[in-house]
């Protein structure tokens, strides 16, 4: 063998483990690539699971707000309505004060001798009213003893409204 022949053999070796290794690497590549491609779709199924997850989530915690935000408006209302009755009923009871339709009184405490009021301890016998003595208080005084109820009613009301937010707020907060 030649000289020439020898080099050209060995070229056409050097070119068929090149073709062959070239080959091997595509081969690779390709084994490469569908196992990249797998994992790129398992990635993005994740994603989407997770992502999923969150939406459902994100629902669930909105559907509670919407829930507690309409909890809260009934309450609000209910609130209101106990408070414009009251104050309904306190205008009318002053009304009623005012005109003389209506009269406060008190009971009278007949066996209080320190009081120094010599009241019978009887009631007249031609009076309609049976039981214990009793005293009308004057009108002016009623105005204020029914201003002051209105106060105590308001701020009774108020507290069952506050104290009604706190539990819709919170749950675990009930006592």
């Amino acid at each position: 063998m030649t000289p020439v022949q020898k080099l050209v053999g060995w070229l056409v070796l050097a070119g068929l483990l090149i073709a062959g290794g070239a080959s091997a690497w595509k081969v690779q590549d390709w084994r490469y690539g569908k196992q990249l491609a797998e994992q790129t779709q398992l990635h993005q199924d994740d994603l989407a699971a997770i992502s999923s997850a969150a939406a459902a989530q994100q629902r669930a915690e909105q559907d509670k707000r919407l829930a507690l935000e309409q909890q809260l408006q009934a309450s609000d209302q209910t609130h209101h309505r106990a408070l414009t009755d009251a104050q309904r009923d306190q205008s009318r009871l002053r009304d009623r004060l005012a005109t003389a339709d209506l009269r406060l009184s008190v009971l009278l405490d007949t066996q209080d001798s320190a009081a120094g009021c010599a009241v019978p301890a009887t009631a007249a016998t031609g009076g309609l009213v049976h039981g214990a003595t009793r005293a009308r208080l004057d009108p002016a005084h009623a105005q204020r003893i029914v201003g002051i109820t209105d106060d105590g009613d308001q701020g009774l009301i108020a507290l069952r409204a506050c104290q009604a937010y706190v539990r819709a707020i919170n749950p675990g907060l009930s006592q």
